[in-house]
């Protein structure tokens, strides 16, 4: 599997990250959009801290295989492959006797800038974030520092590492465990009260 390096900075103001991005010469490849998602999560998956997301990412379709491996910048890997049509590869998962996880919603605004590739995303129920990916550690640091911000505050792992920081009495392990998760709707009862 390849593996992701990569590191994300919680609780940002996106104009003030795009005035860095824009002041340190990156480029916007995709701006702001909405995405969905499905995860896909057997017994095996769980125990192996993996799932399979089919996502829809506006200017494309995805379906990838991601495991994580504790929570360091290289601790994820995954394998990804495009797809034609959101629905038609859920209908395949469903007729493989894969039953859906959850569905989700979150806003994704993505640069290109110095060999890394640099999203904003925004979630329900959580501040903004910037996620910073490359090819090597040194280049995901390097990225971070220009940009101004240090590698000590940066947070390693999927979003539900984000939520559990938030929410530290919830009863479930994150999002992977709401049924829908949609801009609008309220904070799950299972997430109990926020930090």
């Amino acid at each position: 599997m390849k593996p992701e390096i990569e590191v994300k900075f919680i609780d940002i103001d996106i104009e003030d990250v795009r005035t860095r991005l824009t002041a340190a010469g990156a480029v916007c490849a995709s701006p702001m959009r909405m995405m969905r998602r499905v995860l896909v999560e057997t017994a095996q998956m769980a125990d192996d801290d993996a799932f399979l997301r089919l996502r829809d990412e506006g200017d494309k379709v995805t379906l990838t295989y991601k495991q994580f491996h504790g929570n360091q910048a290289h601790s994820a890997s995954e394998h990804e492959v495009v797809v034609s049509d959101f629905t038609t590869t859920l209908d395949i998962l469903k007729a493989c006797g894969l039953t859906v996880q959850t569905y989700q919603e979150s806003k994704r605004e993505t640069w290109q800038f110095d060999g890394c590739e640099v999203v904003i995303d925004e979630w329900p129920w959580m501040n903004p974030y910037i996620e910073i990916e490359g090819a090597s550690e040194e280049a995901v640091k390097r990225a971070a520092r220009t940009l101004g911000f240090s590698w000590q505050d940066g947070v390693f792992g999927g979003a539900d590492v984000i939520y559990q920081q938030l929410f530290p009495h919830m009863t479930v392990r994150g999002v992977i465990d709401i049924p829908e998760v949609r801009f609008g709707d309220p904070v799950p009862a299972e997430f109990g009260t926020r930090a």
